[in-house]
């Protein structure tokens, strides 16, 4: 099988990149500068000279606020450039693996987690630019499997963990917000999973939209506090504060927590939880976790 992986340097792509070290199978590790995505000739090219027959596509603009502003150009990286890829692995009768978001939500107000049957109502350019992507993929008819994930982290790159690291090390006291509730998500999990369902076929003609993130729940506030209590950055005073308090150019969901009824039962996978995983990645970072 030969498996092209796009957005190959960022956090889940990387991660995908470790996992696969060993397989039988060939993998292409693209970015920018090995595949243009958003160059419709260029993917139809790519996929063909190299006989794709699956994609799994990491690639996106994620920066959430600036979005607002650059809503053309995240519109062309996460919905414009998914459609290309549709159509390209279409013609080869192939699958692609899709990674989208939890910001497709966020006007509904829930208190339960969100099924995959749940009405879409996202709140800002990030999250209509998602949508977008996977709506041209439904339209498209190509094989498919779309994750939504939420709160990703990892080792690599900028991330909410890796920020909350440095600032409860150097800080004496931060205010995060506690009024946003969700689920983190170690990329290193996740990579896992889309792995496992690649090498042993897991259900992979299962056309669908899957939510995953780590077991649990959790606020920012709450997720900080046990970066800094495993981390044992315990010098920091952590306070609670409403995300008002925070002026951002769009409105982040105020729940959005993910429910994992469908992935767990479609592919038998369990998932790690959230606390656990944290354990991982800082001790994958050097801290001696307890």
């Amino acid at each position: 099988m030969n498996i092209l992986v796009t957005g190959s340097n960022g956090q889940l792509g990387s991660h995908i990149r470790r996992c696969s070290s060993n397989s039988q199978h060939n993998y292409f590790y693209t970015d920018i500068t090995e595949l243009d995505i958003t160059d419709q000739s260029a993917v139809q090219q790519f996929v063909h000279d190299n006989q794709i027959n699956t994609i799994v596509n990491c690639a996106a603009y994620v920066n959430v606020d600036k979005a607002e502003s650059e809503e053309i150009l995240a519109d062309r990286l996460n919905h414009i450039a998914v459609g290309y890829l549709a159509d390209a692995i279409l013609s080869t009768n192939g699958l692609i693996i899709h990674i989208s978001t939890d910001y497709v939500f966020g006007g509904n107000k829930n208190n339960t987690p969100c099924t995959e049957e749940e009405i879409t109502n996202p709140t800002g350019a990030y999250g209509r630019t998602k949508l977008a992507g996977e709506q041209t993929i439904l339209r498209s008819g190509c094989r498919h499997i779309i994750i939504r994930t939420s709160w990703l982290y990892s080792e690599i790159g900028k991330n909410f963990c890796k920020t909350m690291l440095n600032l409860t090390a150097t800080k004496p006291s931060i205010n995060v917000v506690f009024d946003q509730v969700g689920t983190p998500t170690y990329a290193g999990d996740l990579a896992e999973a889309i792995f496992t369902i690649l090498e042993k076929g897991l259900d992979k003609n299962n056309n669908g939209i899957y939510h995953y993130s780590n077991e649990g729940v959790c606020s920012w506030y709450d997720f900080t506090k046990e970066i800094a209590r495993q981390a044992q950055n315990l010098n920091c005073d952590i306070q609670p504060c409403h995300s008002n308090e925070f002026p951002s150019p769009v409105v982040r969901p105020s729940y959005s927590v993910l429910d994992k009824t469908k992935f767990k039962n479609t592919f038998g996978l369990s998932i790690p939880y959230w606390t656990d995983s944290l354990s991982v990645c800082l001790s994958n970072l050097g801290y001696p976790t307890k």
